[in-house]
C-alpha cells in the first residue's frame, strides 16, 4: 500500500530520493491570510483556535490552496501551540499580536503540566487527527497530505516565555539557570509530539514536517558556562535542537517504520542544515532563505532530499526577481531530489497574482 501510494504521488517520490523535473511543490503556510476564502473562513470561525480545533473549518481551509494552486502537497491546517494547550497551558490568540501563553516560569508551572501518558492530551487533540482523516479523503489522490508539529525547542521557547520573543530571552535563561527543567520539558515535548505525529501519520497524513523555527538563536549558548555540563564540544543545536529531534524520528519510525519526515530547521545556517539529516535521521531538509541553495546542495550528498528556499520577500516582489529566483532554485537542484517551496511562510501582503506567476514559471521548467 505504501509502495503505490509513494508511486501516485510526487512529494513522496522526491522524498523516497527521486529527482523530478520541474520539481513538486507547496508553500508553508499556504492556508492563510493572502487568501479571501481563508479570510472568510476565519471569519466564520471566530477565534483561530475553533478554526484550528473545528474538523469542518480545518479541512476547508487546508483545501482552499488545492484547489486555487493545484500544489503538490497540502498540510494540515493547525498550530504548533496545540500541544502545550493539550497539556494544560493557557493558550489564547490576540488579534493583531498573534500567541499569548500563561508562562512557564519555573518548576511549579511545570508540575502542572500533563503527563506524556495521560489520555487527556489526545482526547483534546482528537479534532486535529479527525481533521486529517477528512482531509486526506478530501484531497485529489495525487495530492500529498503532510502533518506536522513544532520542534520541542521551539514549542518550549513559547511555553516558557509566553509569547515569542526575538532573541527567546526567557528560554534562554532557564537554559543558564535550570537546564535540568528544561530538560524536562523538552523529554515531554519529545514523547507527546511523537505519539502526536504518529497519530496524525495513522489518520491519514502522508507525511510530516518537524518545524524547528527557533534554531537560530541556539549558537549563543554554546558560551555560557554550565549550560551544556554533557558536552564537550559545546553543541547548544546538538544538546536543545537536533538530539531531541533526532529521538522523536526514532519514536516515530518505531512506530511507523516506514514514515516520511522533513525537517526545517530555521536561522541554523549552512553547517547547521548540513547537519540535519545526517544527525536526525529525517527524510529531507527544509532550508530557509538564508542559505545558498547551491552551497547547501554542493556541501551534502546527492541523495539527501532538500526543500526550499524561495525568499517570501520575492515572492512579495514578483516580476524579474521571482522569475530569476525560481530560476536559480531550479539550476541548483537540477537532476537532485528537491521540493520547490518557500524558505519561511508566505507572508499575508503577498499578491496571489504571484503565487501564480511563480507556479507558472517552475512549471514551464525554466
Amino acid at each position: 500500500m505504501a509502495e503505490a501510494r509513494t508511486a501516485d504521488r510526487p512529494v513522496l517520490r522526491v522524498m523516497s530520493g527521486e529527482a523530478i523535473s520541474p520539481p513538486p511543490a507547496w508553500m508553508m503556510r499556504q492556508a492563510g491570510r493572502y487568501l479571501p476564502e481563508y479570510r472568510a473562513t476565519r471569519a466564520e470561525a471566530g477565534s483561530f483556535l475553533d478554526l484550528c480545533y473545528n474538523p469542518a473549518f480545518a479541512t476547508e481551509v487546508t483545501l482552499q490552496p488545492i484547489r486555487r494552486f493545484g500544489f503538490e502537497a497540502s498540510i494540515l491546517f493547525s498550530d504548533i501551540l496545540v500541544v502545550p494547550h493539550a497539556l494544560g497551558q493557557d493558550v489564547r490568540f490576540v488579534e493583531g499580536e498573534g500567541p499569548r501563553l500563561d508562562a512557564l516560569q519555573g518548576r511549579a508551572q511545570f508540575e502542572r503540566l500533563r503527563e506524556a501518558g495521560d489520555p487527556a492530551i489526545f482526547s483534546h487533540l482528537a479534532p486535529v487527527f479527525e481533521a486529517v482523516e477528512r482531509i486526506r479523503g478530501a484531497l485529489p489522490n495525487e495530492t500529498t497530505l503532510l502533518g506536522f508539529c513544532g520542534a520541542p525547542w521551539t514549542v518550549a521557547s513559547y511555553m516558557i516565555g509566553g509569547r515569542g520573543t526575538v532573541d527567546l530571552a526567557p528560554a534562554r535563561a532557564l537554559a543558564v539557570s535550570d537546564p535540568a527543567l528544561l530538560d524536562a520539558l523538552l523529554d515531554r515535548l519529545v514523547a507527546v509530539q511523537t505519539e502526536y505525529l504518529v497519530r496524525q501519520l495513522r489518520a491519514g497524513a502522508d507525511a510530516v514536517q518537524i518545524f524547528e523555527s527557533h534554531a537560530g538563536v541556539l549558537p549563543a549558548l554554546e558560551q555560557k558556562a554550565g549550560v551544556l555540563p554533557d558536552s564537550s564540544d559545546g553543541d547548544a543545536l546538538k544538546r536543545f535542537s537536533l538530539g531531541p529531534i533526532a529521538r522523536m524520528v526514532q519514536g516515530i519510525r518505531a512506530q511507523v517504520p516506514d514514515a516520511k519526515i522533513i525537517v526545517f530547521a530555521k536561522g541554523s545556517g549552512l553547517e547547521g542544515h548540513a547537519r540535519v539529516v545526517p544527525e536526525t535521521g529525517a527524510s529531507a531538509v527544509g532550508v530557509d532563505w538564508g542559505v545558498d541553495l547551491a552551497a547547501m546542495r554542493a556541501r551534502v550528498p546527492a541523495s539527501t532530499v532538500t526543500q526550499g528556499n524561495l525568499h517570501p520577500e520575492t515572492l512579495i516582489e514578483g516580476g524579474r526577481a521571482l522569475d530569476a529566483a525560481v530560476d536559480a532554485i531550479l539550476e541548483a537542484t537540477a537532476g537532485l531530489p528537491h521540493i520547490f517551496n518557500l524558505g519561511h511562510g508566505i507572508t499575508p501582503q503577498t499578491p496571489i497574482a504571484h503565487v501564480e506567476q511563480m507556479l507558472t514559471r517552475l512549471r514551464a521548467g525554466r
